[in-house]
Protein backbone atom coordinates (compact mmCIF):
# COMPACT_ATOMS: atom_id res chain seq x y z
CA UNK A 1 0.00 0.00 0.00
CA UNK A 2 1.16 3.07 -0.94
CA UNK A 3 1.60 6.33 1.04
CA UNK A 4 0.15 9.32 -0.75
CA UNK A 5 1.08 11.37 2.17
CA UNK A 6 3.45 14.08 2.77
CA UNK A 7 5.88 12.19 5.22
CA UNK A 8 8.62 14.95 5.94
CA UNK A 9 8.35 17.72 8.32
CA UNK A 10 8.92 21.41 8.01
CA UNK A 11 11.72 22.81 10.02
CA UNK A 12 9.21 24.64 12.21
CA UNK A 13 7.63 21.00 12.88
CA UNK A 14 10.39 19.56 13.45
CA UNK A 15 11.66 22.14 16.21
CA UNK A 16 8.13 22.13 18.12
CA UNK A 17 8.17 18.07 18.34
CA UNK A 18 11.36 17.83 19.40
CA UNK A 19 10.78 20.04 22.48
CA UNK A 20 7.55 18.67 23.08
CA UNK A 21 9.62 15.15 23.15
CA UNK A 22 12.28 16.46 24.85
CA UNK A 23 9.89 18.26 27.82
CA UNK A 24 7.77 14.58 27.88
CA UNK A 25 11.85 12.44 27.74
CA UNK A 26 12.30 15.39 31.01
CA UNK A 27 9.51 14.60 32.79
CA UNK A 28 9.40 11.38 33.35
CA UNK A 29 13.42 9.49 33.71
CA UNK A 30 11.48 6.72 35.22
CA UNK A 31 10.23 5.32 32.04
CA UNK A 32 13.62 5.74 30.52
CA UNK A 33 16.46 5.55 33.35
CA UNK A 34 20.41 5.70 31.82
CA UNK A 35 19.23 7.40 28.83
CA UNK A 36 20.09 11.09 27.99
CA UNK A 37 17.75 13.32 25.59
CA UNK A 38 20.98 14.56 23.76
CA UNK A 39 21.78 10.81 22.19
CA UNK A 40 17.55 10.45 21.43
CA UNK A 41 17.93 14.29 19.83
CA UNK A 42 20.85 13.07 17.72
CA UNK A 43 19.37 9.89 16.68
CA UNK A 44 15.93 11.14 15.75
CA UNK A 45 17.12 14.42 14.12
CA UNK A 46 18.99 11.89 11.22
CA UNK A 47 16.06 9.72 10.74
CA UNK A 48 13.46 12.23 8.81
CA UNK A 49 10.80 9.34 8.15
CA UNK A 50 10.73 8.30 11.59
CA UNK A 51 10.57 11.92 12.98
CA UNK A 52 7.56 12.03 10.43
CA UNK A 53 5.75 8.49 12.55
CA UNK A 54 6.68 10.38 15.80
CA UNK A 55 4.68 13.50 14.61
CA UNK A 56 1.83 11.40 13.59
CA UNK A 57 1.77 9.79 16.85
CA UNK A 58 1.27 13.23 18.72
CA UNK A 59 -0.78 14.41 16.68
CA UNK A 60 -3.58 11.89 17.06
CA UNK A 61 -2.96 12.01 20.49
CA UNK A 62 -0.22 9.34 21.23
CA UNK A 63 2.11 11.57 23.60
CA UNK A 64 4.59 9.29 22.59
CA UNK A 65 8.30 8.61 24.89
CA UNK A 66 10.97 6.83 25.46
CA UNK A 67 10.18 3.61 27.05
CA UNK A 68 13.61 1.20 25.83
CA UNK A 69 16.41 1.28 24.06
CA UNK A 70 17.77 -1.76 22.27
CA UNK A 71 21.36 -2.05 22.78
CA UNK A 72 22.37 -4.23 19.70
CA UNK A 73 20.80 -2.06 17.22
CA UNK A 74 21.28 1.01 18.79
CA UNK A 75 17.27 2.12 18.15
CA UNK A 76 15.23 4.04 20.94
CA UNK A 77 11.75 2.44 21.84
CA UNK A 78 8.95 5.32 22.13
CA UNK A 79 5.97 4.30 22.76
CA UNK A 80 2.22 5.78 23.14
CA UNK A 81 2.49 7.31 26.50
CA UNK A 82 -0.98 9.04 26.01
CA UNK A 83 -3.33 8.53 29.85
CA UNK A 84 -6.02 6.60 27.75
CA UNK A 85 -5.94 5.34 24.25
CA UNK A 86 -5.09 7.81 21.61
CA UNK A 87 -8.01 10.45 21.11
CA UNK A 88 -7.26 10.40 17.14
CA UNK A 89 -7.14 6.40 16.54
CA UNK A 90 -10.35 5.48 17.95
CA UNK A 91 -13.68 4.31 16.36
CA UNK A 92 -11.37 1.78 14.01
CA UNK A 93 -11.98 -1.86 13.35
CA UNK A 94 -9.45 -4.03 13.60
CA UNK A 95 -7.82 -4.47 9.94
CA UNK A 96 -8.72 -4.19 6.54
CA UNK A 97 -10.41 -7.65 6.05
CA UNK A 98 -12.59 -6.84 8.86
CA UNK A 99 -13.33 -3.15 7.34
CA UNK A 100 -14.63 -4.31 3.94
CA UNK A 101 -16.65 -7.22 5.71
CA UNK A 102 -18.77 -4.81 7.57
CA UNK A 103 -22.04 -4.37 5.29
CA UNK A 104 -23.69 -1.46 7.19
CA UNK A 105 -22.56 1.27 9.70
CA UNK A 106 -18.48 0.95 8.65
CA UNK A 107 -16.12 2.77 10.22
CA UNK A 108 -13.54 4.98 9.05
CA UNK A 109 -11.06 2.92 8.80
CA UNK A 110 -9.28 0.07 10.71
CA UNK A 111 -6.00 0.40 13.09
CA UNK A 112 -3.82 -1.83 11.16
CA UNK A 113 -4.25 0.59 8.01
CA UNK A 114 -3.53 3.42 10.22
CA UNK A 115 -0.29 2.21 11.62
CA UNK A 116 0.72 1.06 8.52
CA UNK A 117 -0.17 4.35 7.02
CA UNK A 118 1.64 6.50 10.35
CA UNK A 119 4.95 4.02 9.80
CA UNK A 120 4.28 2.68 13.48
CA UNK A 121 3.50 -0.80 14.66
CA UNK A 122 0.85 -1.55 16.90
CA UNK A 123 1.47 -2.89 20.35
CA UNK A 124 1.49 -6.88 20.82
CA UNK A 125 -0.34 -8.01 23.95
CA UNK A 126 3.36 -8.69 25.33
CA UNK A 127 4.30 -4.94 25.09
CA UNK A 128 0.66 -3.60 25.88
CA UNK A 129 1.30 -5.28 29.75
CA UNK A 130 4.85 -3.97 29.95
CA UNK A 131 3.90 -0.64 28.97
CA UNK A 132 2.19 -0.65 32.37
CA UNK A 133 4.84 -1.08 34.16
CA UNK A 134 4.84 2.51 33.64
CA UNK A 135 1.00 3.68 34.08
CA UNK A 136 -1.58 2.52 34.35
CA UNK A 137 -3.27 3.61 31.15
CA UNK A 138 -6.37 2.37 29.40
CA UNK A 139 -8.45 3.09 32.80
CA UNK A 140 -10.91 4.13 31.20
CA UNK A 141 -10.54 3.47 27.47
CA UNK A 142 -8.98 0.35 25.62
CA UNK A 143 -6.52 -0.33 23.00
CA UNK A 144 -6.40 -2.82 20.16
CA UNK A 145 -3.46 -5.14 20.38
CA UNK A 146 -1.96 -7.09 17.56
CA UNK A 147 -3.93 -10.36 17.67
CA UNK A 148 -2.49 -13.67 17.20
CA UNK A 149 -3.55 -15.04 13.62
CA UNK A 150 -5.42 -17.92 15.01
CA UNK A 151 -7.94 -15.67 16.65
CA UNK A 152 -8.01 -13.45 13.52
CA UNK A 153 -8.87 -16.76 11.12
CA UNK A 154 -12.13 -16.80 13.32
CA UNK A 155 -13.31 -13.37 13.29
CA UNK A 156 -12.21 -12.26 16.60
CA UNK A 157 -9.77 -9.83 18.10
CA UNK A 158 -8.22 -8.53 21.15
CA UNK A 159 -8.08 -5.38 23.12
CA UNK A 160 -6.70 -4.63 26.37
CA UNK A 161 -7.16 -1.87 29.39
CA UNK A 162 -6.05 -1.21 32.86
CA UNK A 163 -8.81 -1.79 35.71
CA UNK A 164 -9.19 -3.25 39.12
CA UNK A 165 -5.36 -2.68 39.66
CA UNK A 166 -4.48 -4.96 36.61
CA UNK A 167 -4.25 -5.68 33.27
CA UNK A 168 -7.04 -7.37 31.22
CA UNK A 169 -7.01 -8.89 27.62
CA UNK A 170 -10.47 -9.32 26.40
CA UNK A 171 -11.48 -10.25 22.92
CA UNK A 172 -13.98 -8.89 20.54
CA UNK A 173 -15.30 -9.49 16.84
CA UNK A 174 -12.44 -7.81 14.26
CA UNK A 175 -15.40 -5.65 12.48
CA UNK A 176 -16.82 -4.44 16.11
CA UNK A 177 -15.53 -0.43 16.75
CA UNK A 178 -16.13 1.48 19.13
CA UNK A 179 -15.65 5.16 20.61
CA UNK A 180 -13.78 4.35 23.95
CA UNK A 181 -11.31 2.06 21.94
CA UNK A 182 -8.19 3.07 20.09
CA UNK A 183 -4.84 1.58 19.65
CA UNK A 184 -1.46 2.56 20.88
CA UNK A 185 1.62 2.00 18.77
CA UNK A 186 4.97 2.07 18.88
CA UNK A 187 7.92 3.27 16.69
CA UNK A 188 11.96 2.21 17.10
CA UNK A 189 14.29 4.98 15.93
Amino acid sequence: MSNPQRTFLSGEQKAELILLLCARFEKHPSRHPGLAWKNVETRISSQPQKLWSLYQMESTGGEPDVTGYDEITGEYIFTDCSPESPKGRRSLCYDEQALHSRKENKPAGSIMGLAESMGINVLTEEQYRALQRFGPFDTKTSSWVVTPPEIRKLGGAIFGDYRYGQVFIYHNGADSYYGARGFRGMVRV
